[in-house]
């Protein structure tokens, strides 16, 4: 009864909760947060000192008594409470303007494909643990094709790849329903540990995971480009375990990120060559639609349609086509009754 008291004064959220940043949702004004997926807990107090862009920027620089925590791993809850605490400064951050004592909102989730019944829960139970009084789950890939605007519920198949932090999901939608899909522990990532590796084993210098990330996104790249990018890398020399600059280069960097690439592009074919007939025609019409991070990548639209000789395109800002998709969800509750998932209390 009180939970549908304080359920007035709340608003509604759609929530993309992500291994690498976690995006918030409100239907009067949009995305209203978008920050890193971590905290920074002091472990003497277990007191909560940061969340979000404050939290990463404290990533690899702590002392021994405060511990960064990134919540979610390979898209899925690995820490609980630290989650649970996640959320609810989320919430509480979106209702802060509202001065909304206790906010119970109604919540949209968007979560990966292959998420076994305990990660559903632990997601549902997080998100109620946070206030949320209601929790709708849907698939990250069925939520991006609806933040794109794609027919979603027609009996025409469209292709979706997701390529988030921590997972890459594949996935074949027609009627309302994922009819074929693949769910891949190779992201953004692990493109990420691919540089991390590459460097240490090329130039013998170790670099933290802001930095492999920051030159992925500056100079990385999946084809050779018209202009040389390069960019300098300061990191330890572990040979001499001090410090050291060079620069490197966008050859360099594809060559580091080539074998996940080709992964992500393999199974795309291995999901083309399991799918009937007829939706492939339909893929071959209307295209693949990469969304996430991972589609921003240099190139990438450009090698996945060479090697499957379909045309690719990358959705518009794709960083945020899942919680868009879930914000739609929010307003459109027909829809929204025909894509959700169960819920584990159902089952």
């Amino acid at each position: 009864m009180f939970s549908r008291f304080f359920g007035k004064f709340s608003k509604d959220l759609g929530i993309d909760l992500g291994t690498s940043s976690t995006l918030v949702y409100t239907p009067d004004k949009g995305i209203v947060i978008n920050e890193p997926s971590v905290v920074a807990i002091n472990s003497r107090t277990d007191e909560v000192l940061a969340i979000g862009e404050e939290a990463k920027k404290m990533l690899g620089k702590t002392p021994s008594h405060i511990v960064t925590i990134k919540p979610l791993y390979e898209g899925v809850i690995s820490d609980f409470e630290v989650t649970e605490k996640m959320l609810k400064y989320f919430i509480d951050k979106v209702h802060s303007e509202d001065f909304t004592l206790a906010p119970r909102p109604r919540v949209v989730i968007g979560i990966p494909l292959d998420i076994t019944e305990v990660e559903k829960k632990a997601v549902e139970d997080a998100a109620k643990s946070a206030g949320a009084r209601q929790v709708h789950l849907v698939e990250e890939p069925m939520a991006a094709a609806i933040g794109v605007r794609l027919p979603v519920t027609e009996a025409a198949a469209t292709m979706i790849v997701d390529i988030g932090g921590g997972t890459t999901d594949i996935a074949v939608i027609s009627l309302g329903g994922c009819v074929n899909w693949k769910n891949l522990r190779v992201a953004g990532n692990t493109l990420n540990n691919d540089i991390i590796q590459y460097v240490r084993e090329e130039f013998n210098i170790l670099i933290g995971e802001q930095l492999a990330e920051k030159l992925k996104i500056k100079i990385g790249s999946v084809a050779p480009l018209r202009e040389t990018l390069e960019m300098e890398l300061r990191g330890r020399d572990l040979i001499t375990g001090l410090p050291k600059e060079i620069k490197v280069g966008d050859g360099q960097i594809r060559e580091a990120i080539t074998d996940s690439i080709n992964q992500i592009i393999d199974n795309i074919k291995i999901i083309l060559e399991t799918t009937p007939p007829e939706l492939v025609s339909d893929i071959y019409e209307s295209g693949i639609i990469l969304t996430g991070g991972g589609a921003l990548l240099r190139g990438l639209a450009q090698e996945m349609s060479q090697a499957t000789r379909i045309p690719v395109r990358v959705a518009d800002d794709p960083l945020t086509c899942v919680v868009r998709g879930t914000g739609i969800l929010l307003a459109d509750a027909e829809l929204l009754a025909k894509v959700v998932l169960p819920s584990t209390k159902e089952l």
